[in-house]
């Protein structure tokens, strides 16, 4: 089936495919349905109310998820860095209080090395491709060449 297909019909058909991958991660990410939370509901029971006052409080966003720097990783000086390498920082309302609470893993940064992934196998692709058409043109030159010095002999 392969042998069948022309040169243009699979250039066609892989931008098609591609071009439908592309369609199909588009519409994902804007239409997956979010709920807008990524932190962890799960209280250290070490912490007192006062780093809490988010749970009780109406609670406003200063510094969106983002990762913990090594040094807060290793000297557990921010204890909510310590479980999954990522804090938000808020400001509760009633008490003024700036605090830090846990959350999940950066989405930005998830769909930031997908993109950086999807490019670099792209590239490799396109390299890939190029040196299989590169040594093909080599080989059939070789061929041709052969073929003539064979008939120039009389073979």
């Amino acid at each position: 089936m392969m042998e069948s297909c022309t040169k243009r019909r699979m250039i066609l058909a892989m931008t098609f495919l591609g071009g439908l991958t592309l369609l199909v991660l588009f519409v994902e990410s804007n239409w997956t349905p979010g709920n807008g939370r990524n932190h962890v509901a799960v209280v250290d029971r070490n912490s007192s109310n006062e780093n809490n006052c988010w749970l009780y409080e109406e609670s406003e966003t200063v510094e969106a998820c983002h990762p913990c720097t090594e040094f807060e990783i290793r000297s557990k000086s921010v204890g909510v860095c310590v479980p999954t390498y990522f804090k938000e920082t808020l400001s509760c309302k009633l008490s003024g209080k700036v605090v830090s609470r846990r959350c999940d893993e950066v989405t930005w940064l998830d769909e930031h090395n997908f993109w950086l992934f999807e490019g670099l196998m792209f590239i490799v692709g396109v390299i890939s491709t190029t040196f299989v058409f590169t040594r093909q043109t080599i080989l059939d030159q070789r061929m041709l060449r052969r073929i003539q010095r064979q008939l120039a002999s009389g073979v």
